[in-house]
């Protein structure tokens, strides 16, 4: 917890300033096999905890709370491009 940066603004007291990201990798070994340790099943599920977007408008942000949601509000939108990079499958370059 003492990583996580959190500010109050006029919609949340205790908003997160930061984000998480945490990867969870499940390995499965047929133990009966006579090759013992050969991998049979490999997952990997990423979770993904973002800092809100916000609009200055409804959180009456200035000074450094008005610089940190602005750095928040671009970091969501080059999570997007790189996103929708991804999913086209025609994009040679992601951001």
């Amino acid at each position: 917890k003492k990583n996580r940066s959190v500010g109050a603004t006029l919609m949340n007291a205790g908003s997160s300033r930061s984000h998480a990201i945490f990867t969870i990798i499940v390995e499965c070994c047929d133990l009966s096999d006579k090759v013992r340790g050969e991998h049979i099943t490999v997952g990997k599920l990423n979770l993904v905890d973002l800092a809100g977007s916000e609009r200055q408008a409804k959180t009456q942000a200035t000074g450094d709370r008005l610089k940190e949601a602005t750095k928040i509000n671009l970091s969501l939108s080059a999570l997007g491009n790189v996103i929708s990079a991804l999913v086209d499958g025609k994009s040679q370059h992601i951001p």
